[in-house]
């Protein structure tokens, strides 16, 4: 029997600072501990703020999904200021419009930028003397003075054929103007992105104008012709070239979603729980914990609820290897994100997610089960893209010029309210307690937390780490299998770490 260790700090090509360290036996894995490093403490920066600020200061949080923190902050503050029933319909509409321009800007962004240089081999472009239209303007973006960022990387196991890497090169290139064009088209109502500023407790403060309107249409249709041209295509190709991805990284198999884009009455993303043996259960927010166990944290950070947690950390805690906590539901660890959508969605019976998951499954000849994968993963992200941008064509047509889009509420001296919403990374949640008229707790559990986050008092790993523990790799200088199924759950560490460790030795064993 032979033993070996690998470590990979950092992962790269996600949001944050991750490492991971796997024990094997035989080419097989049989132990995962992932481990995040990044001081944030915007929870302790809040403590003491008037509660009016949150949505601004939480989206510092992170860069990528700041929309999502802005948007779970207002629905707290809305909660604890008692005006939730009370929103402008317009205010409701526009958060959910900019909630949806972050997802198409995330999804776009965590397929063609960080996750498919697993897959398409960019090099390809030098020597190559194809015919594909797009060929010369490839070669001029990726010229030998900017290959750097795509090499040094792993070699072998790169399967598209070499005008497949070509056009889906092309893509990654007209990827960053769809990204522009979904940033942009948030800006219209945010008046800029990323860190947009006019979400707030009560609603949206900004107007709406008939060429707004006009502007945010025209933006929703030039991204829907991406994904319907290229990026759904780029997913069913590497879906053939790769088959055996839907048949690694199984992660914990419960499936978590808070619900979120209820603007025109029917939620766009269901909220629930799927357990592994395929039963249903409504989703109830009293059953969210977070242990601390073997993260860096003091006993007096742990509490029944969020509400009541803390930010205390210990960076000598004996037993601890990460920064994040360990969200549970009902004691068990959840994956979240868009698998964790489609799944939940699929068995409350929404018909959107069912004849979209129905139509994937005829495409690729699957079952659904396999879903339950590292290429299940980047399948419902691209689906749920298109998803999105489908409805916000109707939550844009329904903006009424004119009508208010806030209002203005009495200033509370205490209360309470938790925010629950779905960031592109799966299901996020804000918990806020005013007390004297400021904030005297603020908590944060985010995706990340929850797929990345280490064991748990019981020693149960988190999804990601379950998703590595029992694959085998077939060669230990190319770990191709460990990275790919971490970025199949796009990962944000900005969003989920609290404190870096200020001591200690920095494993750059293998760097992707």
């Amino acid at each position: 029997m032979s033993k070996s260790t690998i470590t990979i700090d950092p992962v790269t090509r996600i949001e944050g600072h991750l490492g991971v360290r796997v024990e094997m036996e035989d080419g097989v894995i049989t132990e995962a501990r992932c481990s995040g490093t990044l001081f944030r403490g915007l929870e302790i920066i809040l403590r003491g703020r008037d509660p009016r600020d949150a949505p601004i200061l939480t989206q510092r949080i992170c860069g990528v999904c700041p929309q999502s923190h802005a948007t779970a902050s207002a629905l707290a503050l809305d909660e604890a200021y008692g005006v939730t029933g009370r929103i402008p319909q317009n205010g409701r509409l526009l958060r959910d419009i900019m909630l949806g321009a972050n997802f198409l800007q995330s999804h776009v962004l965590h397929f063609y930028h960080l996750a498919a240089l697993d897959y398409v081999d960019v090099t390809a472009v030098q020597g190559y003397t194809g015919s594909d239209p797009g060929l010369q303007s490839v070669k001029g973006f990726i010229s030998r003075g900017q290959l750097a960022p795509f090499a040094p990387r792993y070699e072998g196991d790169y399967r598209l054929e070499p005008d497949e890497n070509i056009a889906a090169t092309r893509h990654y290139i007209e990827a960053l103007d769809v990204r522009r064009n979904a940033h942009e088209l948030g800006a219209l109502f945010g008046g800029k992105m990323p860190h947009q500023c006019t979400v707030n407790v009560g609603g949206v403060g900004t107007a709406v104008s008939a060429d707004k309107i006009v502007r945010a249409l025209s933006y929703v249709e030039s991204i829907l012709e991406f994904i319907d041209s290229a990026y759904l295509p780029d997913i069913l190709l590497v879906a053939g070239r790769y088959p055996d991805y839907f048949d690694i990284g199984r992660g914990c198999s419960r499936f978590l979603a808070f619900g979120a884009m209820e603007s025109t009455g029917t939620p766009l993303f269901a909220s629930g729980v799927l357990s592994p043996d395929g039963r249903f259960s409504d989703f109830e927010r009293e059953n969210v914990s977070e242990e601390i166990a073997t993260s860096y944290y003091s006993e007096e950070s742990k509490a029944d609820t969020p509400f009541d947690s803390t930010t205390v950390p210990n960076a000598e805690k004996d037993g601890a290897y990460s920064w994040l906590k360990s969200p549970r539901y009902d004691g068990k660890p959840c994956e979240v994100g868009p698998l964790a959508r489609m799944m939940v969605g699929h068995a409350a019976g929404d018909e959107r997610i069912r004849t979209a998951v129905e139509a994937l499954l005829d495409q690729t000849g699957l079952d659904a089960c396999r879903l339950n994968s590292t290429l299940g993963r980047h399948a419902a992200r691209a689906l749920e893209t298109k998803l999105v941008a489908t409805a916000m064509r109707e939550w844009i047509l329904a903006l009424r010029p004119g009508e208010p889009c806030t209002l203005a509420p009495e200033v509370v001296e205490s209360g309470q309210g938790v925010g629950l919403t779905e960031a592109p990374r799966g299901a996020l949640s804000h918990w806020v307690t005013i007390q004297d008229g400021k904030l005297a707790n603020y908590q944060c559990v985010v995706p990340t937390t929850w797929n990345g986050s280490p064991r748990d008092s019981e020693g149960v790993p988190g999804p990601i780490e379950q998703a590595i523990e029992g694959e085998a790799i077939r060669d230990s200088d190319n770990p191709f299998e460990i990275v790919r199924i971490i970025r199949s759950f796009d990962p944000c560490l900005a969003c989920a770490v609290h404190l870096q460790r200020p001591r200690g030795e920095l494993h750059i064993e293998l760097p992707i």
